[in-house]
């Protein structure tokens, strides 16, 4: 059976996302040497790292993902890694924080922005907590979308795993640390970290307001999952808890509402075109973002194939059609 030319197209736009993150692994169109390490206190013991605007091609609002530092006597807990070529700068904003041994790591999910630094603090002897998805993901073939320092240092790999639906609960430094699990989201192995004292929750990516959503269906995340993941989040969080997305700017509960509302709006505009037999092309020709394109930071910028808005409609065509 020959392909068609959607088909050829769908593989053609997969194609040049799975290069575009293969690029951003090896580092090319990064200048770590640009990045500086902004530091933000965000509770009585708690902060997040944060790399600095212009230096990241795919983050242009700040490099990489947010980092997370729970400081106190029990020793250093973080939330996820950076990129492994600026260790040596996470490692000093760290230290003007506390001196404490680096003792526990926790990822987010599996994207190098989070997690390609793993190894080097392993290595500086703090125990990886992780999903077990997400220890699944790093372990596949380089050739798919998104896995973190494929082939590397298996030090990279998580030693404790959980899956979904297995609570998780850490007592350190007078805080109670949650890792609560959301299934199939932004990836197959997310994870929000609580912070229940603080009232703060690192959410990871599957929530941003720089960009539309990114949703990585070759590493397990679904727009199912999503939606789910944004109500389970909302149940979580209290009216004033700080909710520290990986991309963008610290919401709260209330924020998420219109986030949620545009999704399903541009999800019923979708499946109304699929339901009138309209081609994935044709509906990106419709530019059904237009009436929120002006609302989303970075929307309109380049990602994948086309800008962050195409890749959105793209991955809501093909979970809809898909019947996911």
């Amino acid at each position: 059976m020959r392909p068609t030319r959607q088909s050829l197209l769908v593989a053609v736009a997969e194609l040049a996302f799975c290069l575009a993150i293969c690029l951003s692994v090896r580092g090319q169109g990064i200048d770590y040497a640009k990045i500086e390490i902004l530091t933000e206190k965000l509770g009585a013991n708690l902060y997040m790292l944060s790399g600095s605007a212009g230096a990241d091609p795919g983050h242009e609002d700040a490099a990489g993902g947010r980092i997370g530092v729970l400081a106190g006597p029990d020793g250093i807990f973080m939330v996820d890694s950076q990129y492994a070529q600026i260790t040596d700068k996470v490692v000093a904003a760290i230290r003007k924080i506390s001196s404490e041994p680096i003792r526990f790591l926790v990822n987010t999910h599996v994207h190098p922005d989070h997690t390609a630094g793993n190894a080097n603090f392993v290595k500086m002897g703090a125990l990886l907590f992780a999903r077990e998805e997400l220890r699944e993901e790093m372990l596949r073939p380089p050739a798919r979308a998104g896995n973190a320092a494929p082939a590397g240092d298996p030090a990279r790999l998580p030693v404790v795993t959980y899956s979904a639906g297995m609570p998780v609960k850490l007592h350190l430094n007078g805080e109670t640390v949650d890792l609560i699990t959301v299934v199939a989201a932004h990836t197959g192995g997310d994870t929000m970290i609580r912070f229940e004292n603080a009232d703060v929750i690192m959410i990871g990516d599957f929530y941003r307001n720089y960009g539309y959503p990114f949703i990585d269906t070759n590493n397990g995340g679904t727009l199912k999952g999503a939606l789910e993941a944004l109500d389970i989040t909302m149940k979580v969080a209290g009216p004033n808890t700080k909710l520290v997305p990986g991309h963008g700017t610290v919401i709260n509960r209330t924020d998420i509402v219109p986030y949620r509302d545009m999704i399903l709006g541009i999800q019923a505009k979708v499946q109304q075109m699929i339901n009138e037999g309209k081609t994935e092309q044709q509906v990106l020709a419709a530019k059904v973002t237009a009436p929120y394109d002006s609302k989303v930071p970075g929307g309109l910028l380049p990602a994948g194939a086309g800008t962050s808005a195409d890749r959105f409609v793209s991955m809501v065509y093909s979970q809809l059609k898909g019947g996911k």
